[in-house]
């Protein structure tokens, strides 16, 4: 049963004591008595008014302090939802979708490298190691990529053990450099037992004029890390064309 079949409408009964109140300060001829009672009931009414006021005023804030739990509530699951739709929930670095939209991005507005590499022989390392001493490798070559490039960098997991930078830059011979900084760290990098061998990566880049097609970027970069597999891995191989 609602709380309002329990009662009286409040504003019906106060309207009412309101009225009787009025009607007898217009009678001049009324007894003292009459009115204090009529002012008493006025009295009474005004306080249970003031007293459900407050009442509804506390439920009111209860729900917008609900309200707002929810809101912000709702708005981290909507970060949460974002975020995992847009990285690799083993290393935190971007999926291949967001590299890809970020890429497109950077060539609509200037020259970029895009630069990717490949962990040599990982399969290797599953097989001796086990697959939670790879999925730490993975980790570790990310952590070395934001070391080394910083948390503002677009670098993303496009694969099992393929990794991409974007890398906006108008000289070519920068990209080669960061490139080779990239490969060597991650072949100094000493990782966590059991891993007991160093692990290098293999890289190839592409520099890109603004307005490059990210399709046509990736084919380059992608024909030169499988040239530097070719030629030993463990390097760094620029795509140009012939």
């Amino acid at each position: 049963m609602s709380e309002s079949s329990l009662e009286p409408d409040l504003f019906t009964v106060e309207a009412a004591a309101l009225a009787a109140a009025r009607s007898m300060h217009a009678d001049l001829s009324a007894p003292g008595a009459e009115q204090r009672r009529v002012l008493g009931e006025l009295i009474v009414h005004y306080e249970r008014l003031m007293r459900e006021t407050r009442r509804l005023i506390r439920r009111s804030d209860r729900a917008e302090r609900d309200m707002n739990q929810l809101n912000r509530q709702l708005q981290e699951l909507a970060s949460q939802l974002e975020y995992r739709a847009t990285h690799d929930p083993l290393t935190g670095a971007l999926n291949r979708g967001a590299v890809i939209e970020h890429a497109q991005s950077r060539l609509a507005l200037g020259d970029m490298a895009l630069i990717v590499l490949d962990i040599d022989l990982f399969k290797q390392v599953n097989d001796d190691f086990g697959h939670p001493a790879g999925d730490g490798v993975i980790q570790a070559v990310v952590d070395c990529l934001k070391r080394l490039l910083g948390d503002e960098t677009a670098i993303g997991r496009v694969g099992g053990e393929e990794f991409s930078v974007v890398w906006p830059t108008t000289s070519r011979d920068d990209a080669v450099k960061v490139a080779q900084q990239i490969c060597d760290t991650i072949g100094r990098h000493h990782h966590a037992p059991p891993i007991s061998r160093a692990i290098t990566a293999s890289v190839g880049l592409s520099w890109n004029r603004a307005g490059t097609a990210f399709e046509t970027a990736y084919s380059h970069a992608d024909q030169a890390l499988y040239q530097a597999k070719r030629e030993g891995r463990n390097c760094v191989r620029l795509w140009q064309e012939n």
